[in-house]
């Protein structure tokens, strides 16, 4: 399909999308934020963990509600939180959170960090999903596969316990199937009423495809049948 909006078909402005894992969340959101803006919608974007603040102008620093509605009337996405070390930008305030969820304009919302590695297992703490997230992807890096876990998994040492092996074993379309599915990997505080949806990011060449494929026939088997298969390659 040409575009995300349609392979996930089409989230209304009612939505409110959670992003977790890794293997490209920041890449996937911009993709998805234009789509938006393409098709005549507007949409915010926001973070519950970090989010790389970029010198873009829908880039908005310490917002408001007023500030958000005007940067929407002006660029139809806005990209919002609040300054932090490293060049970062953490979430909004609970007040202005609590005030943008009413209107109906879908959010999308960054809510887990992986150090830029392409799979990861969350901490305990992690992921920080907001109860009224309609629908949850969470997004695996498919350039993962025939790597040593300690190379491309962020928190490899909780991959080990979970897949019963060594971080320097490499990882299979398998292992990635796992995590997906599992509760304390991918599903990890999917609220029960969202639609959980996974994301098999960087499809780049054939052989990406093939263990996306793989991929696909485990989840499908584990009664997962919502997964995208996804490349920006280009």
């Amino acid at each position: 399909m040409p575009a995300l909006l349609e392979a996930l078909r089409e989230y209304g402005s009612h939505s409110v999308i959670s992003v977790v894992g890794a293997g490209g969340k920041t890449t996937f959101l911009h993709q998805l934020a234009e789509e938006y803006v393409h098709t005549g919608g507007k949409v915010i974007v926001t973070t519950t963990t970090h989010i790389i603040n970029e010198e873009k102008e829908y880039f908005l620093l310490e917002p408001s509600e007023e500030k958000i509605g005007k940067c929407l009337e002006q660029f139809r996405q806005v990209w919002a939180g609040t300054p932090s070390p490293q060049g970062k930008l953490t979430g909004l305030t609970d007040a202005v959170m609590c005030k943008i969820l009413r209107w109906e304009i879908p959010i999308l919302i960054e809510a887990d960090g992986a150090r830029r590695m392409p799979i990861k297992v969350p901490a305990g703490h992690e992921p920080v999903i907001p109860e009224e997230t309609t629908h949850v992807l969470s997004v695996y890096g498919l350039d993962a596969v025939g790597k040593p876990l300690k190379e491309v998994c962020f928190r490899s040492e909780l991959a080990c316990m979970l897949l019963k092996k060594s971080d320097t074993d490499k990882v299979t379309a398998e292992d990635i199937a796992l995590l997906a599915s599992s509760e304390h990997g991918g599903r990890k505080r999917c609220p029960a009423g969202a639609r959980y949806t996974v994301v098999l990011n960087k499809a780049d060449n054939q052989a990406r495809m093939e263990h996306a494929l793989a991929i696909c026939k485990k989840l499908e088997s584990a009664g997962i049948s919502d997964v995208a298969v996804t490349s920006f390659a280009g």
